[in-house]
């Protein structure tokens, strides 16, 4: 039974080694009566409509997990300049630290110069009190008179250099902190923009993912709608059958298939005579060919409801009595089913051997009612 069309569109895809499996229609049909084909349900067009709907949502999904890597990538290049910006942000704390730090130290020296500075002119005023004659009679000379009178004046001038060139550190180390102080403002106001951004970006990216995921959800309960009614229809077609028919459950690789088709997933491969692997229409175009029988290359033409044209074009003939060897037509659904013929019984019943009948690629050998098919006669 075919979940979709059989063959590749056009000859040339023949000669390729491997074709990936694409999004497939189920063939089938509800109850219905063998000779005339009539459909009480049409499953062919629910399941195509279902799965149209599928791939929609999938290509929403897809089109949204782009977009969401997108955004992603957007939102980690926000974050990793917030991890610099921060970076910068503590590096010029630490900055303004240590100036608050020399500050403090520069203060305390200033202190500690103008108190020195005080007490040198509070002994130069007592000494002012003191008379140059008393002063000098003090001293144990005039040389020791001149020396602390310069002593004094050297100190005083030193220590009001000191203090202006601490000062004049104290105003340089102000104007760095200034400085700084205005770059961390102007860095965590930088950062407080970029985490207005990353808010933004990580609920887009949060927003776009669910969306990605109700569409993913979506589809796949619409492949889950898909997947009952292919079962729907594979007892449909059972049933089809008629005669109480028990169809056996599939044998992987089963028939003498070639292992590496039949190992292979379904339609992975397209075979010699164009069509696609594990199908029921490769399956019995190797079988005649197995016989020594010609096959044609049906080129684009070998949905199994197109065999009995095809194989006329070629000479072939058909008609409706079952034989041994001829490969049996059923026409249901939109592009058939096809077996192959292991033998007659006496009682109007065949045994047959085909692949993919429910859907499955795998291998079935049973036995059914002989009326209602076309046989093709290899």
């Amino acid at each position: 039974m075919k979940l979709r069309s059989t063959t590749p569109i056009s000859d040339s895809l023949a000669s390729r080694a491997a074709l990936v499996a694409v999004a497939v229609l189920v063939a089938g049909s509800g109850v219905f009566a063998l000779g005339s084909h009539v459909f009480a349900r049409d499953y062919e067009a629910e399941i195509k409509a279902k799965e149209q709907e599928a791939s929609k949502y999938n290509s929403e999904a897809s089109r949204l997990g782009e977009m969401a890597d997108s955004l992603q990538s957007e939102l980690d290049k926000i974050n990793g300049q917030i991890t610099t910006i921060q970076g910068q942000i503590v590096d010029s704390q630490k900055k303004i630290d240590n100036l608050n730090a020399q500050i403090k130290r520069n203060e305390i020296l200033i202190k500690q110069r103008r108190k020195a500075m005080g007490q040198v002119l509070a002994d130069m005023h007592v000494d002012d009190q003191i008379s140059p004659l008393e002063m000098l009679a003090s001293s144990n000379s005039i040389g020791d008179y001149i020396d602390k009178q310069e002593q004094r004046s050297s100190l005083r001038t030193s220590l009001n250099g000191k203090i202006k060139e601490i000062k004049a550190l104290q105003k340089k180390l102000e104007e760095n902190k200034k400085l700084v102080e205005n770059t961390l403002r102007d860095q965590e106001s930088q950062r407080n923009v970029l985490s207005s951004k990353q808010s933004e970006k990580a609920k887009l990216v949060a927003d776009t993912k669910n969306d990605q995921n109700a569409y993913s959800a979506l589809a796949q309960k619409r492949n889950s709608e898909v997947a009952k009614l292919r079962e729907e229809q594979a007892a449909a077609n059972r049933r089809a059958l008629g005669n109480g028919v028990s169809i056996p459950g599939g044998i992987p690789g089963g028939g003498g298939y070639p292992g590496v088709w039949a190992n292979a997933p379904l339609d992975a491969y397209v075979d010699p005579w164009g069509l696609y692997t594990r199908e029921c229409v490769s399956y019995v175009a190797w079988k005649i060919h197995s016989t020594g029988r010609y096959v044609p290359h049906f080129g684009g033409a070998g949905n199994a409801n197109q065999w009995p044209s095809t194989a006329a074009r070629h000479g072939i003939s058909s008609g409706s009595t079952p034989k041994a060897g001829a490969a049996a037509v059923m026409n249901i659904g939109y592009y058939g089913h096809v077996m192959y013929v292991e033998s007659v019984n006496g009682d109007g019943t065949i045994t047959v051997s085909d692949y993919n009948f429910a859907w499955d690629g795998l291998y079935r050998n049973y036995t059914r009612s002989a009326s209602g098919l076309t046989y093709i006669y290899f």
